[in-house]
């Protein structure tokens, strides 16, 4: 698309870097190929290799990582000047089975489909990084942008982690990437100052007792009533230890024990998650928690023992890329088209790009406008309204050139 006519494009006068159609129908169906070919975290080989393969067609020079799967790729040549901007996808998917029944790009893969919408938040970043590599060969790119796709978001304690480990942040003044929202309409994107997800832990616990006949509980460790007050008990405990502002609230999704009704157990496993608003209180939570899954423990003579394994904090946007954002997309298609979003209880790694960088995820709206009913993240019938991958490609060009001038 020339100049000329990016410049008729309404509310985009003064910036450039509009998607082509040919691009837009592409990114679509780059979107379904990776949809049917879903891939779990650490696994993401094909995916790795077609979106190496898309940005080396286009001239790039795209690095896959020292993990094994996920890239990184920079727009322009850093020159340790000014620090780059960041661009991030995940790329990996869940170990869920595609439902859909009438959908020509289902997945392919048994028990596997991208329910989280990973492969729109890839395709929305290879379009921008497309789009910034064409403002860069016509010189209108003012500064280096990164792309960093990244395996492994749903493997706690998140892809990110490594990542980092591996230098994707050297030369990184800032980040920014979109999360799909079933609850926000298709070109509008959701924002919010501040923490915009919460602190996401896992627990597993085993309980073990000498077991024994029901005719006799007094006589041995009710070991199925311990498990039952551990349910019920821990998580009230640890509400009454916390303030309640910080939301830190223990839930279980699953409890095994028995095999027969007149059968006292002798073991029990319980696991669950573990949330919380507040970093703060987050780095307090393994503490409270396992000191109040012991008390209960103790007190129906269970021996317990306690597998905290630590998740993400909290994504924390700071304000200043927030507002980069906002100003990104009333640039590209009017301030309509921002809305305010609530803190999520979800978990999200990006958090751990933001320990060391300031950045910020804004809400990708992917519901079909009009429709009240919408398919919920993580849900085999996921599904999205592709329009969604044009309007992350106008956000991310547009903080492109506003952060290159800001």
């Amino acid at each position: 698309m020339s100049p000329e006519s990016e410049a008729d494009q309404p509310g985009e006068a003064f910036l450039p870097g509009a998607l082509p159609e040919a691009l837009r129908a592409e990114l679509i169906e780059f979107r379904r190929d990776l949809h049917m070919h879903p891939e779990l975290g650490n696994q993401e080989f094909r995916t790795t290799a077609a979106i190496k393969a898309r940005l080396e067609k286009a001239g790039l020079k795209p690095r896959v990582l020292a993990v094994g799967t996920g890239l990184i790729c920079d727009i322009g040549e850093f020159d340790g000047g000014r620090p780059m901007l960041a661009l991030r996808a995940d790329i990996d998917a869940l170990p869920i089975p595609d439902t859909k029944s009438e959908c020509s790009y289902r997945s392919t893969v048994p028990d596997r489909a991208h329910a989280c919408g990973h492969d729109v938040h890839t395709a929305v970043v290879l379009g921008a990084g497309l789009v910034l590599a064409d403002l860069l060969s016509r010189g209108e790119l003012p500064r280096p942008v990164r792309l960093i796709f990244q395996p492994a978001e749903e493997v706690l304690p998140g892809g990110a982690a490594d990542v980092v480990e591996c230098g994707v942040l050297d030369g990184v003044g800032r980040i920014l990437a979109v999360h799909c929202d079933p609850k926000v309409d298709a070109g509008r994107i959701g924002l919010r100052q501040g923490a915009i997800t919460s602190a996401c832990d896992r627990l597993e616990i085993s309980l073990d007792g000498p077991g024994g006949h029901t005719a006799r509980p007094h006589l041995t460790t009710d070991l199925v009533t311990a498990a039952a007050r551990v349910v019920t008990d821990v998580p009230a405990l640890v509400a009454r230890r916390t303030d309640a502002r910080s939301g830190l609230a223990v839930t279980w999704g699953r409890i095994d024990s028995g095999h027969a009704p007149n059968v006292i157990p002798q073991h029990a496993e319980l696991s669950g998650t573990v949330r919380c608003l507040d970093l703060d209180t987050w780095r307090q939570a393994p503490d409270l928690v396992v000191a109040a899954i012991d008390e209960v423990a103790n007190l129906h003579r269970a021996k317990s023992e306690i597998n905290y394994v630590r998740g993400v904090p909290p994504v924390v946007n700071d304000p200043a890329a927030t507002e980069l954002l906002h100003e990104a997309m009333t640039a590209r298609r009017g301030a309509d088209s921002v809305e305010g979003t609530e803190q999520s209880l979800g978990g999200e790694d990006f958090s751990w790009y933001l320990e060391h960088v300031p950045g910020a995820m804004a809400r990708l709206g992917v519901r079909v406008p009009g429709d009240r009913v919408g398919r919920d993240l993580h849900q085999g019938d996921f599904d999205v309204d592709e329009s969604a991958i044009t309007a992350g490609v106008e956000l991310f060009t547009a903080a492109a050139l506003l952060d290159a001038v800001g």
